[in-house]
């Protein structure tokens, strides 16, 4: 046996309640110029405002940019990165969800490379280091504090696209569960979903000849020993932790396994990747207008549904991961954990028009570095398939 593994985090990751006042500390080495990417809401949270402060107080200018919109239209991170220049900082710090931290990533990768961001889709495009950069999480699902991932909005492309290099794996992580306590149960079931997803879609990723170079020339490689490891442990604590931090948002204890979870999700899927369930997802979203996490929820009972014939290990160690008795009850009881925490359980509640099923199955299959990702070949006519049976609600479509 080949025992091939490969993992890509942070220089620095920091994981506990109270973490997040050690920032101040650790930018003074990293910088004394720090531009501090957020959201509108979190600029002024009484955390976010401790932070700038500790900042300060540690001897680096700041400016705050809290312009950041959901899902990170390219011109916002063009104008962010424009906006920025006169202030000339020499460290980025992301704090908020996802699409904060993919913004910092953006607006970091501007500031030391120049151009625009479609000059660095797609996969090791972007020419080398950017500047020190900060991640830390408000949210529990993206996994962008340890991921070499940048996701944006194109709205040329009326899809999502990505910026995916190892260069953008931020230099420190500050993952800080006490500062995932005041969010909304909604946001919690759909970020915690999607890390679930993360985690199961890394773990059942086609496994790929290890020849020497492969993580040199790809940034997913396909699961492996380490990805796995990551994986199961993520698995683990989101069944464990997922229904009760939705329940009580209060529960310091499931709060901490569900950003645990995020984070490890993010760092197998971070080198394994993901597959056909974020692949739906991107003209889906595109259609629907949804969150990220409710549709790749929405669908990865489906995939996992296709995929059975040849991921029958996987479910097994899942099971185990979840505290299941067999691979046969992973299926059923991922579809009603997510009911519970209310994601929709099919296309056509997510709002997809029943006529946009070949269009979504079309797109789907052009996403072809998540599509070579999964663990069964997905050709058109069964995507056209797989698609279908989410959209109406039948899984026994697609036992064959």
């Amino acid at each position: 046996m080949n025992l091939f593994g490969t993992i890509r985090a942070p220089r620095e990751l920091i994981f506990g309640s109270g973490q997040r006042h050690a920032l101040g500390r650790i930018a003074s080495t990293l910088g004394k110029r720090a531009l501090l990417i957020t959201d509108m809401r979190l600029a002024a949270d009484a955390d976010f405002l401790a932070m700038v402060e500790a900042l300060k107080e540690a001897g680096l200018a700041v400016r705050v940019d809290s312009s950041t919109l959901p899902d990170v239209p390219v011109e916002s991170a063009v104008t962010s990165a424009a906006d920025a220049r006169d202030f000339t900082p020499d460290l980025v710090i992301g704090i908020g969800g996802g699409s904060c931290l993919d913004m910092a990533k953006c607006v970091a990768i501007l500031l030391t490379h120049g151009g625009k961001p479609q000059d660095y889709y797609g996969e090791h495009n972007v020419p080398g280091p950017v500047m020190p950069l900060i991640a830390i999480p408000t949210t529990a699902g993206t996994g962008s504090e340890v991921t070499p991932v940048a996701v944006l909005s194109d709205a040329e492309r009326s899809l999502k696209v990505g910026i995916s290099s190892p260069y953008l794996v931020p230099t420190v992580s500050i993952c800080d569960p006490d500062l995932t306590l005041t969010c909304p149960t909604g946001l919690t079931a759909i970020a915690g979903a999607d890390a679930l997803t993360h985690a199961i879609e890394a773990f059942t990723a086609i496994r790929r000849d290890p020849v020497p170079g492969i993580a040199q020339d790809r940034v997913f490689v396909g699961k492996n020993a380490l990805s796995d490891h990551f994986a199961l442990r993520a698995i683990s604590l989101l069944w464990q932790g997922l229904e009760g931090a939705c329940k009580d948002g209060t529960d310091r204890a499931a709060r901490e396994k569900v950003m645990m979870g995020a984070t490890l999700a993010g760092l197998a899927f971070g080198v394994a990747g993901t597959a056909a369930a974020h692949a739906i997802q991107y003209p889906v979203g595109a259609l629907t207008h949804t969150a990220h996490g409710l549709g790749v929820a929405c669908l990865m009972p489906y995939v996992m549904n296709w995929n059975a014939p040849v991921i029958q290990s996987e479910l097994q160690d899942i099971a185990l991961a979840a505290g299941l008795s067999h691979g046969d009850e992973v299926i059923p009881a991922l579809t009603a954990l997510f009911e519970t925490i209310g994601i929709p359980p099919t296309l056509r509640e997510l709002g997809l028009p029943e006529d946009r099923i070949d269009w979504v199955a079309e797109q789907s299959c052009g996403i072809t570095r998540l599509i070579q990702n999964n663990p069964r070949p997905l050709p058109l006519p069964d995507m056209r398939h797989l698609v279908a049976a989410a959209y109406v609600g039948d899984r026994t479509a697609l036992n064959r």
